[in-house]
């Protein structure tokens, strides 16, 4: 039976880890930091069996994924700036007409949560060239109304 060695370990965890250059999804390379510490277990521990090697990947590789999910990625999202609360009462011009009825765009003059043109509705007329300020983020559209 085959039975990988440290180093096997360490070049699946590199592998995994350059995936993620491909996939910028920030989540393959939990996988391979769990791989590179069991690389590094064997290493210290040369007799340890394959299905142990393989439990203790699947544990390390769910443990960083849930402590990423659970500790670390909410405050990096909010340190990012993507809440919407911090977007609430910034000011753009209108793209186009809307009315109660229709959607429209409106543009800022910089990228607020990763655009500067976003889709959005206002419950009165607002002309293009109109300056707005934003209500609320519901979804991927914004709520607006007539600056003043």
């Amino acid at each position: 039976m085959f039975a990988p060695e440290w180093w096997h370990w360490i070049t699946l965890g590199l592998v995994l880890t350059m995936a993620e250059m491909a996939v910028p999804a920030f989540f393959i390379v939990w996988f391979g930091l769990a791989a590179v510490v069991v690389g590094l277990i064997l290493l210290a521990a040369p007799d340890l069996a394959l299905p142990t090697q393989i439990l203790l990947w699947s544990v390390l590789a769910a443990a960083l994924v849930g402590l990423w999910f659970r500790y670390l990625r909410p405050r990096t999202v909010s340190a990012v700036g993507t809440s919407a609360a911090d977007v609430t009462g910034e000011v753009g011009v209108m793209v186009g007409d809307i009315t109660p009825e229709t959607r429209g765009q409106v543009r800022f003059q910089k990228p607020l949560l990763g655009a500067d043109l976003w889709e959005c509705y206002a419950e009165m007329a607002i002309r293009a060239g109109e300056r707005v300020r934003i209500v609320a983020v519901e979804g991927s559209y914004i709520k607006v109304e007539k600056a003043r």
